[in-house]
């Protein structure tokens, strides 16, 4: 899977939590970072609603719904 670099903002506080996790285990914070990103994301995916749409008389589903199904869950009251 390809790795995309990105820019995180978080509190002090929490960052500290990170490095000293990252230090105690002898890893960069940027392994650490991963390990949390890809449990959320998994998080996230597992509980991420089903979806419904509306279906053409035919059965297949419209080209924005197509298009949506694929699309990453958001999380409800976000946009």
């Amino acid at each position: 899977m390809a790795i995309r670099r990105t820019t995180v903002a978080a509190e002090n506080d929490d960052l500290a939590v990170l490095e000293n996790e990252a230090r105690r285990r002898g890893v960069a914070l940027a392994q650490v970072l991963r390990e949390a990103v890809e449990r959320e994301a998994g998080r996230l995916r597992r509980n991420a609603a089903p979806r419904f749409g509306i279906v053409r008389g035919d059965g297949t589903a419209t080209d924005s719904i197509a298009r949506d199904e694929h699309a990453p869950a958001r999380r409800r009251g976000r946009s």
